[in-house]
């Protein structure tokens, strides 16, 4: 096994990712970085190669006592998306910088959503989940298999 860091992983996740993912000037890229004391969010347009909006746990008005821990992640998320939204951005694409959708990262994006970034997809998500419940009611038991002797 190669012996490789996490960090060097997670490049080559957040590489494959943004093949995928690309910002433009009406839905641009909301990226996202942590380190183990800080978290990181800013509004890019890939077009232009341009950050439009910023946020981040080191600046005084978003500061608290740390900035390593989910509170920290829902202040930045509100914070990135009033700003947004003042810049006339109202959806953006969301990379999430290879790191798992979890913990800090999650906590940010739903704030976001909240606070009203991306309202169509959290309205979307609020209609399919009453769906999903009701498909798992209609299917049939699984037949149990007989075990081996």
């Amino acid at each position: 096994m190669a012996n490789t860091s996490r960090a060097t992983i997670r490049e080559a996740i957040h590489r494959r990712i943004r093949r995928k993912v690309r910002g433009s000037g009406e839905r641009p890229r909301l990226a996202v970085y942590r380190s183990l004391n800080h978290i990181y969010a800013q509004v890019v347009d890939d077009h232009l190669g341009q950050t439009m909006v910023s946020a981040a746990t080191t600046e005084k008005d978003l500061r608290g006592s740390t900035g390593g821990n989910l509170e920290a992640a829902r202040r930045i998320g509100k914070a990135i998306a009033e700003r947004a939204l003042e810049k006339g951005i109202s959806s953006v694409v969301f990379d999430r910088g290879g790191y798992l959708y979890h913990g800090r990262i999650k906590a940010l994006t739903e704030a976001a959503r909240e606070a009203g970034l991306n309202r169509d997809e959290l309205a979307a998500a609020a209609q399919e989940e009453p769906e999903k419940v009701e498909e798992k009611a209609e299917r049939k038991p699984r037949k149990k298999t007989k075990e081996k002797q």
